[in-house]
């Protein structure tokens, strides 16, 4: 009897001191309902620069460190690690140790045995970006950086097949739990990019398995799995029942909103929501007719309806008192029209192609844009790293200022020829046509016809061609639009990040508009490898300058950001990094 009630008591003890998992915190009845404004492009972190693809895959998968929830400026924290990094060798050895019992997701290719997280999972997850048959948008991440992973990729080349079995110094696995990342050179953004999407462990036999069909089989360690996938349609997260969750408590910074979360939030066994449901609706009213009516948990604001809703940035009465909440914040992002270094008409280096760039550039009235496409909620951009980004300069001031006048005189210098209804021939006499590309969104629209008025100033012709935004990014990431505006949203708290858009290296890769530059890349490979520093912010000043000078775009704006929450989400705020922070809310059951 005593042996019978010992073993009783011992277990009972054992299963108390158990972490607590997805499976017995997260509520199947708490379910919230999103939208995307656009349609991701798959679920393989390595495969995209989609900011839909990010919010997903930020659920998902775990890279070894992540960020605190409620502190700013953003702040790393482990996330499957015990503790940050043991940093050796000047900051060029990185040791991570990871924490035990983290489980993939159950997935059919693991044949109903736990699959446990280990070093080797991420060594062969930073090999992965440098395999040249995966082609990887974010190979340039770990490009030249890594010893001993450049030579892997090289012989890959050669043979035709990355040997993932080799082991390399710069990435050691001693043990199941521990990681040394050894770096050629010092590059103190990396550790960021870890806290990534693309930084999140993925099981080699899950690969493996589904080849080029994993972009739709996503299986990681993070609050969150794939039930369901309707490409362009809809996407439903799980709860991961294999996640250890976490018990809610951030600090805040202090502010009457912080203050409210953590007085909803404080103690909660996380994460509480047991399904995320996301509808890709690309109409605007489409989607704010959905979150007024309650099928939509939080939306952000439509700029067309901050009219309607906002008074000097703060709900009216009337929506105060429905209990809706707002979270307004200057996006830390950029919207740009890039140009493409490789078309025909607007690429090239020689002075005519500048001139011509430049004058578009001029032409653009971005207040125009900002009363008519965004109804006041953006401001003017000067940087490409917008403020509270490490690397901004609050004084910077950008060169290519709304000027048509000076526009029409750079045209007419450079022979640009206005003909007898007063359009625009090339130098060479042929016609002048721009290509402006766009999704078939009723804020496109809006921004297409702000193109067409300001060409019109200046006599040049242009084009708008449709088609989706994952159509449209698939053929940016080919260099193949001849213009196409795009936001750039913050990756990692630091502007090296805007940058890398710009770097020869990333041409087909993120540098959308394969613009290459050796004084750039000179500044920018400097750059990278400082610390945040004068030093440091007169080099992201003079990248600036060398875009303006060869205009590498027509800088637009930086946004602000209203953030619609309904009365039953608790724990909101909007993460200047973390997309999918749907594992640090709660949902009161209607």
């Amino acid at each position: 009897m005593k042996s019978t009630l010992t073993a009783m008591l011992t277990a009972l003890v054992c299963a108390l001191s158990l972490p607590a998992t997805a499976g017995a915190a997260a509520d199947p009845g708490k379910v919230l309902h999103l939208s995307f404004e656009a349609a991701d492009d798959g679920f393989d972190a390595m495969r995209t620069n989609s900011a839909y693809s990010n919010w997903v895959t930020d659920a998902i998968f775990e890279g070894l460190v992540s960020y605190d929830y409620l502190a700013r400026p953003a702040r790393l924290v482990p996330n499957t690690i015990v503790a940050l990094p043991e940093i050796t060798d000047g900051g060029k050895t990185m040791i991570f140790h990871l924490k035990k019992g983290i489980y993939f997701a159950p997935d059919p290719v693991f044949k109903g045995v736990r699959r446990e997280l280990v070093a080797a999972d991420y060594a062969y997850t930073f090999k992965r970006m440098l395999d040249p048959n995966n082609r990887s948008v974010q190979a340039r991440v770990f490009e030249g950086k890594v010893v001993g992973l450049d030579e892997l990729a090289e012989a890959a080349k050669k043979s035709g097949k990355f040997d993932y079995d080799k082991a390399i110094a710069g990435l050691e696995t001693p043990d199941r739990y521990t990681l040394i990342l050894r770096l050629k050179v010092l590059d103190p953004s990396l550790i960021y990019y870890l806290a990534k999407p693309l930084g999140g462990a993925v099981a080699r036999e899950v690969v493996e398995h589904y080849g080029e069909a994993v972009n739709q089989h996503p299986v990681g360690t993070g609050a969150y799995m794939l039930k369901q996938y309707v490409p362009r349609s809809k996407i439903i997260l799980e709860a991961n029942p294999e996640y250890r969750g976490f018990v809610w408590d951030f600090k805040g910074t202090g502010s009457d909103w912080d203050k409210q979360i953590i007085k909803d939030m404080q103690g909660k066994q996380m994460p509480q929501v047991g399904r995320v449901e996301i509808a890709i609706i690309e109409e605007e009213q489409s989607r704010w007719l959905a979150f007024d009516s309650g099928q939509l948990d939080f939306e952000l604001l439509v700029p067309a309806a901050s009219v309607k809703l906002l008074d000097n940035g703060k709900l009216k009465p009337e929506f105060r008192a429905r209990g809706l909440q707002l979270y307004r914040v200057v996006d830390p992002g950029v919207t740009r029209t890039y140009f493409n270094f490789e078309d025909a008409t607007v690429g090239g280096y020689s002075k005519e192609k500048i001139a011509l760039r430049r004058a578009i550039a001029l032409s653009f009235n971005h207040q125009e844009e900002i009363d008519q496409v965004w109804f006041g909620q953006a401001i003017k951009a000067q940087s490409m790293v917008p403020p509270d980004v490490v690397g901004h300069d609050t004084a910077y001031r950008n060169s290519n200022a709304y000027d048509p006048r000076l526009a029409n005189k750079l045209l007419d210098k450079f022979g640009y020829k206005r003909g007898a209804d007063g359009f625009r021939s090339m130098p060479d006499g042929s016609p002048l046509k721009l290509r402006i590309h766009s999704a078939p969104k009723t804020k496109d629209y809006a921004r297409m016809e702000v193109w067409k008025r300001s060409l019109d100033k200046v006599g040049i012709r242009a084009e708008f061609p449709v088609a989706g935004f994952a159509d449209n990014l698939k053929s940016a990431y080919q260099c193949k639009l001849m213009m196409f505006g795009m936001g750039y949203t913050a990756d990692i708290p630091d502007g090296i990040d805007f940058m890398e858009a710009y770097y020869s290296n990333n041409a087909y890769r993120g540098n959308n508009g394969c613009y290459k530059s050796k004084a750039f890349d000179a500044a920018f490979e400097k750059a990278r490898l400082l610390a945040d520093g004068p030093e440091r912010q007169q080099l992201f000043n003079t990248m600036e300058r060398l875009m303006e000078a060869d205009t590498v775009h027509s800088l637009e704006l930086w946004r602000v950001r209203n953030w619609l929450i309904q009365p039953w989400v608790k724990g909101y705020k909007t993460h200047p990094i973390i997309r999918g922070d749907w594992r640090f809310l709660d949902v009161e059951k209607k």
